[in-house]
């Protein structure tokens, strides 16, 4: 299968490392060596040209409206805004306000390693005003509210690590939060270990829409999580080797915590999975039910996506909860392929019929809303 997204490292070997800055840290350059000496917006003009009244500039160097993207957020006042980010590490963190609808983020290099907004905090972590620890919500780098959020080539990351805190027991630590509904990421990458990926929803009668496009998602516990309807197509998924563990499994790619009257949860398709941990060391999923909703169903579909060997072929699944067992939640697959897909125990792989696949199709499970007439 060729690669969802040319341009991203098949490998994190090396990822997040201890007592490094953060572009060391996720293995990639913030901002090229060259970038002073050319137009930090490339295409997208310049604050002294801008697209629309509407458009801000971001530029950690002083070259554009802002040099942070939470400064830029703050001044948005309503709809249809677009903020066009040059190159650099953003260390902050950034909550957009559900009255930015429409919003726009675009990675003016049109490289997602190039813009990379990443913070340290982990559920664990102790609020500076000593009201207690920021929560799993609280530690998210990003936290996106409005509906009708759209980002290209953006780098959200979270690069806390357990190794450097040994005393936390909240070890959550969100890359980025999605709220919203119609919310799209195109060629981005969410870089984190525990709950890297939050896809979820305002409440739980909101059936949140999501897609997610040629993206790359890295991580090691229940690293895609949440209640959110969303479509992650053509994306590759990358498990991290742990040195914290001696024994699988190390962790889970998914979690979803579907509501029980949400008849869509998470749909994979046309993707892959590959690992740097041993071979079968993690599952593919399990579900969430939350305290707050001891009636959800967790549902995921994964169809035609390759499986590489550290999935665990004879028993993907496992359980969260027993007393919310993974079989009597909503899982299913359709034509996966690779050593991680291997269907060995049949009553452990449930696979979906030639009539259900029918309705497992992103137009299905994102109704009027078509993303990928506008993705790059």
């Amino acid at each position: 299968m060729p690669s969802p997204h040319p341009r991203l490292p098949l490998s994190r070997r090396g990822f997040l490392i201890a007592g490094t800055g953060a572009a060391a840290a996720l293995g990639l350059a913030a901002a090229p060596a060259s970038a002073g000496n050319r137009r930090p917006f490339g295409r997208f003009g310049s604050p002294a040209a801008r697209l629309t009244p509407t458009t801000l500039y971001v530029d950690t160097r002083g070259r554009g409206d802002f040099t942070s993207v939470q400064a830029a957020v703050s001044t948005v006042t309503g709809a249809g805004y677009t903020l066009v980010i040059a190159p650099g590490e953003y260390r902050e963190t950034v909550a957009v306000p559900a009255m930015a609808t429409e919003l726009t983020w675009i990675g003016a290099s049109e490289d997602p390693r190039d813009v990379v907004v990443v913070y340290d905090n982990a559920a664990g972590t102790p609020k500076p005003d000593g009201s207690g620890t920021y929560g799993t919500t609280g530690s998210a780098t990003t936290l996106i509210r409005p509906d009708g959020f759209t980002a290209r080539w953006i780098t959200f990351a979270n690069d806390w690590l357990r190794a450097d805190h040994p005393g936390v027991s909240g070890t959550q630590a969100v890359a980025v939060k999605v709220l919203g509904d119609r919310s799209a990421f195109h060629h981005c990458r969410f870089l984190g270990h525990q709950d890297t990926l939050y896809a979820d929803s305002s409440a739980l009668t909101v059936f949140a829409r999501q897609y997610f496009a040629h993206c790359y998602v890295v991580g090691d516990v229940d690293f895609v999580f949440g209640r959110g309807t969303a479509v992650f197509e053509h994306c590759h998924f990358r498990t991290l080797t742990r040195t914290d563990l001696s024994s699988a499994p190390y962790g889970f790619v998914f979690a979803p915590s579907t509501a029980g009257a949400n008849p869509l949860g998470y749909l994979v398709t046309r993707s892959r999975i590959s690992s740097e941990a041993p071979d079968s060391y993690y599952k593919l999923a399990r579900p969430w039910v939350p305290s707050s909703d001891p009636t959800a169903r967790p549902s995921l579909v994964v169809r035609q996506t390759h499986l590489g060997a550290g999935i665990d072929a004879v028993a993907p699944y496992a359980n969260m909860s027993d007393s919310f067992p993974w079989q009597n939640q909503r899982f299913a697959e359709y034509r996966n392929t690779g050593p991680g897909a291997r269907i060995t125990v049949p009553e452990n792989r449930p696979q979906l019929t030639s009539a259900e696949v029918e309705s497992a199709t992103p137009a299905a499970y994102l109704g009027d809303w078509k993303p990928w007439r506008e993705g790059c």
